[in-house]
């Protein structure tokens, strides 16, 4: 995590167990399965962007989920400011996190990599 400050850390901490509250609440069962990630505090307090788990669903369906998000975006906010008593809340920014798919990425090509050297050394070996 970068150099922030303990209260936009804190801030953070409190929204990834606010908004799955918040999304339980609503009647849309797309919207009440997913699972945030991580949420990132930018400009202060005044925004956020809130990562969601994207599991096994199509273009279509994240398509569909982030429209809808778009539309509850004050509900969550209501709901956030409520439990919290805050006077105002980030603006939410809905995305899917590519972190893990980006870190599978990583660890496959070091597999690879691994496995290159084992037959480079093996071969190096014989000779």
């Amino acid at each position: 995590m970068m150099d922030k400050s303990i209260k936009i850390q804190r801030t953070q901490s409190v929204l990834r167990e606010l908004i799955p509250e918040a999304l339980s609440t609503l009647s849309d069962e797309m919207l009440r399965g997913l699972c945030v990630t991580e949420v990132e505090c930018s400009r202060g307090k005044y925004d956020a962007t809130v990562y969601l788990d994207k599991m096994a669903y199509d273009a279509k369906e994240k398509a569909y989920i982030l429209s809808r998000l778009e539309k509850v975006k004050k509900h969550i906010q209501n709901h956030c400011m409520q439990t919290e008593g805050w006077f105002r809340c980030p603006n939410f920014k809905f995305e899917f996190d590519e972190s893990l798919e980006k870190h599978n990425k990583i660890d496959h090509l070091f597999a690879q990599i691994e496995e290159e050297l084992k037959k480079g050394n093996d071969t190096h070996d014989k000779s």
